[in-house]
């Protein structure tokens, strides 16, 4: 499946931002999709993803309560709402899909889209 990230950009502290990644999957619904992101000289981490069929949504603790991952299967559209967000989140942001399971691992992803840049700066 071929996934493509976007709405990344630069906000200031306390601010928002909504990503999207598209998909050229038909049926998105039989994906898991899941958000990575890595900051420079970090390694790359799992902060959301959202299952397959019943749709329940996974954070990590770093994004709990700020970040919400929703899908729209019809429009094969995945989205991160990213709010309150702090210079700490300053990141490139992925999309990944995997016709099995949720997962932390960046591994257990088959397909990635090119990632996003956001900046959170004053």
């Amino acid at each position: 499946v071929q996934l493509q990230a976007s709405g990344g950009g630069l906000v200031e502290p306390g601010g928002s931002l909504k990503l999207s990644c598209a998909s050229s999957e038909f049926i998105l619904g039989e994906y898991a999709i899941a958000w990575f992101r890595q900051a420079p000289g970090k390694e790359r981490e799992g902060i959301s993803c959202i299952a397959k069929y019943d749709e329940t949504t996974y954070y990590d603790d770093s994004v709990k309560g700020r970040f919400t991952i929703s899908r729209d299967n019809a429009k094969k559209m995945v989205y991160l709402q990213m709010n309150s967000l702090k210079p700490e989140d300053t990141a490139v942001y992925f999309c990944a899909a995997d016709r099995r399971r949720c997962s932390w691992y960046s591994s257990h992803f088959s397909s990635w889209g090119q990632g996003t840049l956001v900046t959170v700066s004053s």
